[in-house]
């Protein structure tokens, strides 16, 4: 799995956060997404790594505009996780 983090100039209250979050939904197959107005971000979970260019688009065509885009592994979270 990979989060993703989006840094997204434009949001301006929860409605912004909410309208970000149905558009990505809506538009990609993803298993979380949670945006902050007050951090600035946009934050991802996915099984796939998500086009970038695309992301932006959508984003874009949606009002806001992104300043930085960041892909990492994600592991989760487990009360249960192996030490190896």
């Amino acid at each position: 799995m990979y989060k993703i983090v989006i840094k997204v100039d434009g949001m301006k209250c929860g409605m912004c956060e909410s309208h970000l979050n149905d558009v990505i939904r809506k538009n990609f197959k993803v298993k979380k997404v949670n945006s902050s107005h007050s951090k600035n971000e946009v934050v991802i979970i996915s099984n796939k790594i998500l086009d970038e260019q695309i992301v932006k688009e959508v984003i874009y065509f949606t009002g806001y505009n992104v300043k930085d885009y960041n892909v990492s592994e994600y592991e989760g979270f487990s009360l249960f996780k192996r030490k190896k």
